[in-house]
């Protein structure tokens, strides 16, 4: 009976789709540690997670069987076992599953039995859910595989115990949010180790897939309770553990402890990780965007050049009559500053244009925001053009403050591929460059630091599509409207919940929540974005359009 094993943690991304690089990846992976008893893999890393509806084609699932299949064969080199997340159909019905391999063969496979149907997950559109697993006998060992949810519910950790498993693994696709990976540890896997007094492996993937990011953060607890390794965030890593079996059942030697990031450097690492994977892998030669002087735009140009590097990132000023001085300074700084090319195209041609076109048409009526939406329309179309003629992809930077009560507009500052403060609200983004300001991250391709002008973060918000214009004329001081927004969205609070945890002006909010409510159609409309918050717009929060309901 085996006393001693070797495990490896292959914490590594994967593409969605394709199988064929899946495949060598993990591959690769068995071919750098030929001595290891055991590799294991992320949760789906054959097919790629979230599969979302093209799991449903009958191809996807007929060629991981066949790849599969492939790998198994190949454990018959006596090299180490595979624990390889993929799909399996069994009539029309479509699993989740884990495959043990050895030897040259499937030695088990284990449905998921959980299937998580919230927030930016919905497995029970595509898959069906397996019973309550059996435990895996494996060289003497009975191993627990609990898959993603599995290990969050107790269930099946418990039944797992109850059938004599004496090591639990478990194999993910948790995508981060803020102070997600404490929670990880500390609270949902170190409550499955005490309930059953097993010591248990939490893998999870890295990389950005669309609107989601994966940052890692695996770990081993011993049955203690006590943490024997803690992988690094946001990067891959190959993490050798060494077992032995004692009187008291397995333990693991204790490894290297990795300090994962802090509020805010690790909201960067997943803007800049996420638009990294988009880019690339959507095979864009990098990114254009529009540069205002402002703060989201500042940021959103330093993400980029951490993300691709500066030389994939243009930049272009668009000034009409409204913009001052000050902001025409403040963005050739930030360019100069990031090392980014930076043009300058002035829309009052376009501007003068349109008011000789519309000039019939609104003669009878007064100047408002119309005339301020054509001005970032034209913007749209100008960078657009630019994005068509020579191929990169134009990121919006509209944050989530603005894009709760409507602050933005449709088919102008909104158009674009992707945007990486989709689920920053403004107040997050002032901490984010006060904090890039000051530090390289560890993920970026661009060493300069500081990357914009002082001004750009200490000067008050404006949209400068009006004289002497400032956000905080028409909405609540941003401290303030971030709050009421983190309790309206965030937490489903209704107004008067928002009223008595902060004393605001009850009308105030009433107003917050209206505005929240009717700018649905135009974040239907908005990029993608990765998701930062427990509750994004998109995947997580799903409203109908037209409705009626308010809480005040």
């Amino acid at each position: 009976m085996t006393q001693q094993l070797s495990i490896v943690l292959s914490q590594m991304t994967q593409v969605v789709g394709d199988l064929a690089a899946n495949a060598d990846a993990m591959r690769a992976v068995r071919a750098r540690h030929p001595q290891a008893d055991l590799l294991l893999y992320p949760e789906l890393q054959l097919i790629g997670y979230p599969p979302e509806d093209l799991v449903l084609k009958p191809a996807l699932a007929e060629r991981a069987a066949k790849i599969l299949a492939e790998l198994a064969a190949e454990t018959a080199d006596g090299g180490p076992a595979m624990l390889v997340g993929s799909v399996e159909r069994d009539g029309d019905a479509l699993y989740n599953i884990v495959a043990l391999l050895d030897g040259g063969r499937v030695v088990a496979t284990r449905r998921k039995h959980e299937l998580p149907n919230y927030g930016t997950f919905d497995e029970k559109r595509v898959f069906a859910p397996g019973p309550l697993p059996d435990v895996v006998e494996w060289r003497g060992i009975k191993l627990g595989l609990p898959i993603c949810e599995d290990g969050w519910l107790p269930k099946v950790s418990a039944h797992l115990a109850d059938q004599g498993a004496e090591l639990l693994i478990s194999v993910n696709g948790s995508p981060y949010e803020i102070d997600k990976d404490d929670r990880r540890l500390t609270q949902v896997f170190a409550g499955r180790v005490a309930e059953t007094g097993l010591p248990l492996i939490f893998l999870n993937r890295i990389g950005g897939q669309d609107e989601l990011v994966f940052d890692g953060c695996s770990f081993v607890l011993n049955a203690d309770g006590t943490t024997a390794h803690r992988l690094t965030d946001w990067e891959a890593e190959e993490r050798v553990t060494h077992w032995a079996k004692g009187s008291d059942g397995w333990r693991c030697d204790s490894g290297t402890i990795a300090e994962w990031e802090a509020h805010p450097a690790d909201i960067y690492s997943a803007m800049i990780l996420s638009l990294r994977d988009y880019v690339e892998r959507n095979r864009f030669p990098g990114v254009v965007l529009g540069l205002s002087g402002g703060i989201d735009s500042a940021i959103c140009a330093a993400i980029a050049a951490d993300a691709l590097g500066p030389d994939k990132v243009w930049c272009v000023m668009l000034p009409s009559r409204f913009t001052s001085q000050e902001s025409l300074d403040d963005a050739a700084g930030c360019a100069a500053m990031i090392g980014c090319r930076l043009d300058t195209i002035s829309i009052a041609p376009a501007v003068d244009a349109f008011d000789t076109m519309l000039s019939d048409s609104f003669a009878d009526a007064a100047v408002d925001t119309t005339e301020e939406n054509v001005q970032s329309r034209i913007r749209g179309v100008t960078l657009m053009a630019l994005s068509n003629k020579f191929g990169p992809m134009l990121l919006t930077t509209g944050n989530k403050s603005e894009m709760s009560v409507g602050y933005a507009t449709i088919y102008g500052d909104m158009a674009g591929g992707y945007n990486p403060l989709k689920d920053a609200y403004k107040m997050t983004v002032f901490a984010a460059a006060k904090w890039r300001n000051a530090n390289v991250p560890r993920l970026s391709r661009n060493p300069a630091t500081p990357v914009m002008p002082e001004t750009i973060i200490t000067k008050p918000p404006s949209a400068e599509l009006r004289p002497d214009q400032k956000d905080e004329d028409s909405l609540p001081a941003y401290p303030d409207l971030d709050r009421m927004l983190h309790m309206l969205v965030e937490e489903e609070k209704s107004v008067d919940d928002v009223v008595a945890k902060y004393g605001f002006d009850r009308e105030a909010v009433v107003r917050i929540e209206r505005l929240l409510s009717i700018a649905e159609y135009k974040r239907r409309q908005a990029p993608p974005g990765v998701k930062l918050s427990t509750r994004n717009f998109g995947r997580d929060r799903r409203y109908p359009i037209t409705h009626g309901f308010r809480t005040a």
